[in-house]
């Protein structure tokens, strides 16, 4: 496989690209973690993580695959040092099942280690970054974006949401500090950068490198931070890491996942297919019509899959049983069986994924609605929604 362009930080080849900005087509895994140059989550890890209770299903089934230095994460915590959680937002749109992925997981470390949790919401960065985006936009679509990350659960009292342009004043002394340390050689190599780019866009990792030192200046020592995220976001934390030694702070660890497949077959959701993707404020009715449109793994026929049977692998609804709506890995066996089998026939299980999904939905969206008295009270520095 030859590379059409490969910088440091972001992957492009004939078949898939990935950026911290676009995602697109076929995505192989392996080659993110040969080129990013991270670690695979192994036996070993997982064993470890087994003594803190029942290792996440996103673990078990190679989701959150990879990562940087998150043995060292385990290390502070066994020795009583703690550490901080830092995820995000980048709010360009409506939330989609793909960006709860991280949330969930984050929220499950959340709840094991008992640790504090900063929540970027990055309206800075899609307004440089979208063209067609003002600043009023990106806010507005952070505060949705905000009602969705309450509703996952997170401890209110170990949790801040910091939206960049309103807590910039905590920001930016540190974004400064980063800035100094990353020439314009570094963001061009790692981000592809040309003198097409505006200067925002190439000052934008030094703010979303801060959140990492903040328990560090607020605690006056140095605090370890681990990073749930998807790998296409592991380019800016790659600078964040080199230049933190150099600034006193501990380098950041990170937990990559896979991204959450698309109901058209893709490695990806996209928000600009809606029907190839569930949103968290969708009706049932709309969830119905879109995963009964969904990419399978089926035959032409019922006849003809009762004698072939399907193929779950390329399945768009096996992949989100897979992914999100099955935790139970022994009904997920049995349901490879079926579908091989030809036992089972697409219709049942886009019937039962409607079920499942639209339960999930329907209680996030009460949470949702609840978050609305309350999400002021979660933010970084009393910002006022």
């Amino acid at each position: 496989m030859t590379a059409v362009f490969a910088s440091l930080g972001v992957y492009m080849v004939p078949d898939f690209k990935v950026t911290p900005w676009e995602v697109t087509g076929d995505i192989d895994y392996d080659v993110l973690v040969e080129r990013f140059g991270t670690t695979r989550i192994d036996d070993a890890l997982l064993d470890r993580l087994s003594s803190y209770g029942d290792v996440h299903p996103l673990l078990k089934r190679g989701i959150f695959y990879s990562h940087r230095d998150f043995n060292l994460i385990l290390d502070a915590f066994e020795k009583g040092e703690g550490f901080v959680l830092y995820t995000g937002r980048g709010p360009s749109g409506d939330t989609h099942l793909g960006h709860l992925l991280p949330w969930l997981f984050t929220k499950w470390l959340q709840d094991v280690f008992d640790v504090e949790l900063y929540f970027q919401l990055t309206d800075d960065e899609k307004f440089l970054f979208k063209q067609d985006l003002s600043l009023n936009d990106t806010r507005r679509m952070a505060y949705e974006n905000a009602l969705d990350m309450a509703a996952v659960g997170f401890d209110r009292d170990k949790t801040k949401i910091i939206l960049d342009t309103a807590n910039i004043q905590q920001l930016y002394p540190l974004a400064l500090k980063v800035s100094k340390k990353v020439t314009f050689s570094t963001a061009r190599a790692v981000f592809g950068f040309d003198n097409s780019n505006n200067i925002g866009s190439i000052f934008y990792t030094a703010i979303q490198a801060a959140p990492c030192f903040l328990a560090s200046e607020e605690k006056g020592r140095n605090v370890a931070c681990l990073i749930p995220c998807g790998i296409d976001q592991d380019p800016h934390f790659r600078v964040t890491r080199d230049v933190a030694p150099g600034l006193g702070y501990l380098k950041p660890a990170m937990l990559h996942n896979k991204m959450f497949p698309s109901l058209n077959g893709a490695d990806k959701m996209s928000s600009s297919d809606p029907d190839s993707t569930v949103f968290t404020t969708d009706s049932k009715k709309t969830v119905k019509s879109k995963i009964g449109k969904a990419f399978t793994g089926g035959c032409v026929s019922a006849e003809e899959q009762r004698g072939k049977g399907g193929n779950p692998e390329v399945c768009a609804i096996f992949k989100y049983q897979f992914y999100l709506f099955e935790e139970d890995d022994r009904k997920l066996d049995d349901l490879v069986s079926r579908c091989r089998s030809g036992d089972i026939l697409c219709g049942e299980c886009k019937k039962h994924l409607t079920e499942k999904v639209n339960l999930f939905l329907e209680q996030h969206q009460k949470r949702r609605e609840e978050a609305r008295a309350y999400i002021g009270d979660m933010t970084y520095c009393g910002f006022e929604w």
